[in-house]
């Protein structure tokens, strides 16, 4: 079991910690990656006692890292490194290690950023290491279940089942704002009691990545306006992105945003999710939309004391995230968009077959509601799943032979 420690003394399970094991049984170098306080650290830790552990963070173990990482990755036993983006060097003398004697579960690293989407990091582990992620707690972890939704159980049977599965669990109703508002990293989520602590936590959080961790990705001085893309970034929640508008709007060199963007996407904090472009006979939107990686973060950037049902669509991507990247099965999350306004929030790929979901903010949806789903599946009709159509109420039904409504609590 997976420990977090909270104010509340809890011990929380985590949904990569199988996955993780049947990787470090598999491949020489296992890779976690995560944005800073997802609890990495604590998950190796407490998942794997007995390997010998160094962390970056350390700044002895940094200079030596740098000075001879031969002398960190040596030696016959497993080592755990924490925050191995911190000296890329590291990674030249693992590759050297893994070639010169290959053991499975040899090397297992952590970092805070991706270092498949770093520059600095030249040297390819390819064929040597494999890559999870650890992203924010989601619901079901928060609640105690090292799980996230129940998409493969929706994925793994029929259609007419579908009620009865969602039906047959004791799911309690959760309001979905709180959520959105404390968000997944364990501190706010578990241990703070109000409003004005989150606050806190968050806005040093932010302080930590802009003064420390994005130092670490690129030498940035304009601080001040790399804050102002972020939050102009967390307003624009659930909006497909047009990077030119977004850089008029903050007087921001459009290159510089560019490259902005993609070093929040590297530190896990912003989530370009890509358009489903396979046109077959509509006009496509091909543009990402943009999300964020933690609704807490979010909501604090964009100075917002409310969600909006655009957070509700990014918790249940974030569920999903969690799930794809989790699981040994590819699965692809996409948008759907036309250029004709008809527009679909998420779809799940996974084997060549779409599941299409449309996320409503309201108690009562209606058959309008599920217009979108019925166009894409229409479409789509020979590989797409009947649609679902998650919204804040009570109620699980039908609203049409191909669009079943359900609670979103009943499925995140």
């Amino acid at each position: 079991m997976i420990i977090i420690h909270g104010m509340d003394e809890r011990s929380l399970p985590r949904l990569v910690g199988l996955s993780l094991d049947e990787h470090l049984r598999t491949m020489p170098a296992v890779v976690l990656t995560g944005a800073r306080q997802t609890g990495k650290s604590t998950l190796v830790r407490a998942r794997h006692p007995a390997r010998r552990y160094l962390t970056l963070d350390d700044l002895d173990v940094q200079a030596a890292a740098g000075s001879d990482p031969e002398a960190i990755v040596g030696g016959t036993g497993p080592v755990t490194i924490d925050e191995v983006q911190r000296e890329p060097a590291l990674l030249h003398a693992v590759k050297r290690a893994i070639d010169a004697r290959r053991t499975p579960g040899r090397f297992l690293l952590t970092g805070s950023a991706n270092l498949l989407l770093m520059h600095r990091v030249s040297e390819s582990l390819a064929g040597r290491a494999s890559y999870l992620t650890l992203w924010p707690m989601t619901r079901r972890e928060q609640l105690g279940e090292a799980r996230a939704g129940r998409w493969d159980e929706l994925l793994g049977a029929d259609e007419a089942d579908w009620v009865d599965l969602l039906t047959s669990t004791a799911d309690a109703p959760e309001d979905w704002r709180s959520l959105a508002l404390r968000g997944g990293f364990p501190t706010p989520a578990l241990d703070l009691p109000d409003a004005s602590a989150r606050r806190i936590w968050f806005e040093a959080y932010v302080r930590t990545y802009l003064e420390r961790d994005l130092q670490a990705l690129a030498s940035i001085t304009a601080l001040p306006d790399f804050r102002r893309v972020m939050r102009a970034a967390a307003l624009r929640l659930g909006q497909v992105l047009n990077q030119s508008d977004l850089a008029r709007d903050v007087a921001v060199a459009q290159p510089t945003v560019h490259r902005w963007l993609n070093l929040l996407e590297a530190s896990y904090l912003l989530v370009r999710l890509p358009a489903y472009a396979v046109n077959r006979t509509k006009r496509l939107i091909k543009a990402p939309k943009v999300y964020w990686g933690d609704t807490g973060v979010a909501l604090h950037l964009a100075g917002l004391d409310a969600p909006v049902g655009a957070h509700l669509e990014n918790l249940v991507l974030h569920d999903l995230l969690a799930w794809r990247d989790a699981r040994s099965e590819r699965a692809e999350l996409h948008y759907w968009r036309t250029t004709t306004g008809e527009e679909v929030d998420l779809v799940v790929d996974v084997a060549g077959r779409l599941l299409p979901i449309e996320i409503k903010s309201t108690e009562r949806p209606r058959l309008g509601d599920a217009k979108a789903l019925r166009s894409f599946r229409a479409e789509y009709g020979e590989v797409a799943r009947s649609g679902l159509l998650l919204h804040t109420g009570s109620h699980t039904e039908w609203l049409a032979p191909d669009v079943l409504a359900v609670p979103w609590w009943r499925v995140v």
